[in-house]
C-alpha cells in the first residue's frame, strides 16, 4: 500500500513541479509550487519525519509562498511590459539546462540506488524526541539563535522606522 502512495505522491510532485515551470500565469506557478510543497511534505510523513513535514508546511507552504504571492502581485507582470529575449540568450539557457540535466543523469547513474525499507516502529521523526534533543543537548545553540533572531528583528524595526524631522 505504501508503494502506491509513494508513486502517487511522486507523480503529483513531478506534475506540479512541471506546471510551476510551464505555467504562463505567475500566480498559477506559485499555487502549483504550494501543491508541490504539500506533496513533498507527504514524502516526509512517509519517511516517518512528522516534525519535518509540519515545519515544511508551515515555513514553505505558509510563510514563503505568501511572500511569493505578494511579490508576484506587486510586480504586476503583464505581457505588454515584458521585454522579448534575444535568441542567443534562449539558446544559452537551453544549453546550460541540458548540461545540468546530463550532470544529474551522470550523478544518478554513478550512485548506488539500493532498496530502502521504512522503519516500522521508529521514533526518530516525532516532535517529542526532537524537542528532548533540542532542549537537552542543543540548548545553548538554540538560545543563541533566539537572541540572534531577536537582534535581527530589532534591527529591522530600527531600519524601517522613519526619522522625525
Amino acid at each position: 500500500m505504501s508503494h502506491y502512495l509513494f508513486y502517487i505522491l511522486s507523480t503529483l510532485s513531478i506534475i506540479s513541479a512541471l506546471l510551476v515551470v510551464f505555467s504562463r500565469v505567475p500566480v498559477y506557478s506559485v499555487l502549483w509550487l504550494v501543491v508541490c510543497f504539500f506533496t513533498i511534505a507527504g514524502h516526509y510523513i512517509m519517511l516517518n519525519a512528522q516534525f519535518l513535514a509540519i515545519v515544511h508546511i508551515i515555513v514553505y507552504a505558509g510563510a514563503i509562498m505568501v511572500l511569493f504571492l505578494f511579490v508576484v502581485m506587486l510586480l504586476n507582470l503583464n505581457k505588454e511590459n515584458e521585454q522579448h529575449k534575444i535568441n542567443w540568450v534562449k539558446f544559452a539557457a537551453v544549453i546550460s539546462g541540458g548540461i545540468l540535466f546530463l550532470t544529474l543523469i551522470a550523478a544518478m547513474k554513478s550512485s548506488d540506488l539500493g532498496t530502502y525499507s521504512l522503519p516500522i516502529k521508529s521514533e526518530i521523526g516525532f516532535v517529542q524526541n526532537v524537542g528532548m534533543k533540542l532542549f537537552t543537548d542543543y540548548v545553548l545553540p538554540f538560545e543563541l539563535s533566539s537572541v540572534l533572531f531577536l537582534s535581527a528583528m530589532i534591527g529591522a524595526v530600527v531600519l524601517a522606522k522613519k526619522e522625525k524631522s
